[in-house]
């Protein structure tokens, strides 16, 4: 497989998953303040493809990272993985974010499927994964064009 190809894919899954991500927040408010907190097909379903498109990311970045990507093997070779704020950012913090993100929406979806009424447990750990996600979002390489 070719890096610029594994790049495409993974910058074209970071635009279903921010589509994905405001449904899911739509559904998951509208859950709690419309439904008398009853889970709603909606929000399972937007959960699910959430999820989907949170693991499919996860695999292509990390086969991306660990086999293709000339900067991470770069920096490793030249041990300023850990020391430079970009390269640490870049493969370091944004993976292991995005990563702790899908497992915490994996673990959403179960709650989800298993239960009819939405606990407020829930929704923090909703909002954790989410602002996770946001955070470790690289906006500008998606939005500002560089590689």
């Amino acid at each position: 497989m070719d890096f610029s190809l594994m790049l495409n894919a993974h910058r074209g899954f970071a635009y279903l998953i921010l589509l994905s991500s405001a449904i899911f927040i739509i559904a998951l408010l509208m859950t709690m303040f419309g439904y008398s907190g009853r889970i709603t097909k909606l929000l399972r379903k937007s959960t699910l493809f959430t999820m989907i498109f949170f693991h499919t990311q996860a695999l292509i970045g990390l086969i991306m990272l660990f086999f293709f990507s000339p900067g991470f093997k770069a920096a490793k070779e030249a041990g300023t993985l850990m020391k430079d704020a970009v390269s640490r950012n870049t493969y370091v913090e944004h993976p292991t974010a995005m990563v702790i993100a899908a497992v915490l929406l994996t673990i959403l979806n179960k709650k989800f499927k298993t239960s009819d009424k939405i606990q407020m447990s829930w929704v923090i750990l909703a909002v954790i994964a989410l602002a996770l996600m946001l955070w470790a979002f690289q906006w500008h390489r998606l939005f500002g064009g560089a590689a």
